[in-house]
């Protein structure tokens, strides 16, 4: 089934169907969000007590995404 097929398919749904598709698509977004952060976290905390988790300043922060050890990139 083709995307523009499901999205004819869920048109014709009576109005309380798609309502109720929709509160379900949006409780397993939030669900699968949930999870994820909840593995994030997990793995934050296991390189907290691994002792591999990098700490520093917002500015330390920017500095490692760009590449730039000297933080000079904010300047």
């Amino acid at each position: 089934m083709t995307l523009q097929e499901i999205i004819n398919s869920i048109e014709s749904l009576p109005t309380e169907d798609r309502e109720y598709l929709f509160e379900f698509l949006q409780k397993q977004r939030i669900g699968k969000k949930r999870t994820q952060i909840l593995t994030n976290a997990e793995e934050l905390k296991q390189a907290f007590n691994n002792g591999t988790a990098k700490r520093g300043s917002v500015d330390d922060f920017v500095a490692d995404l760009l590449g730039n050890d000297d933080g000079s990139c904010l300047e």
